[in-house]
């Protein structure tokens, strides 16, 4: 079992940053790959970025060059940088994770595939507004 619980959510402008942090309890957390996700308002949930048990690193395409994923294993925590934000960034994000230990994706720039996560958090709400 995994526990995950997400913090750092807030409003902010557009062209701002905010940045999230999800603190993990797992006996073997250096062993799942780790993802984040999100739903905006009245839209499915899609995926954002995924580091795998190596540390390395997938993005949609919408993520790719704003937003960036990191873990640390020996706080067992989980963070994703998000800068140059746009209106449509708003959503509430959730961190995953999966026993697999290497990001499965999917095609055409869309992220991680959140059929893979098991573990899930609560989430946090993002508003990027004016």
């Amino acid at each position: 079992q995994v526990r995950l619980v997400e913090f750092g959510g807030g409003s902010v402008q557009p062209g701002g940053s905010v940045g999230l942090t999800c603190a993990a309890s797992a006996l073997t957390y250096s062993q799942y790959s780790l993802g984040w996700f999100r739903q905006p308002p009245g839209k499915e949930r899609e995926g954002v970025a995924c580091i795998d048990v190596d540390g390395l690193t997938t993005y949609s395409d919408s993520a790719k060059g704003r937003f960036t994923i990191s873990r640390d294993n020996a706080k067992q925590t989980l963070a994703l940088q998000m800068n140059s934000l746009k209106v449509d960034d708003t959503a509430m994000y959730y961190c995953a994770a999966t026993a697999l230990r290497r990001c499965a994706t999917l095609r055409g720039g869309q992220g991680p595939n959140s059929g893979a996560f098991a573990f899930w958090g609560q989430g946090t709400q993002v508003t990027v507004s004016s």
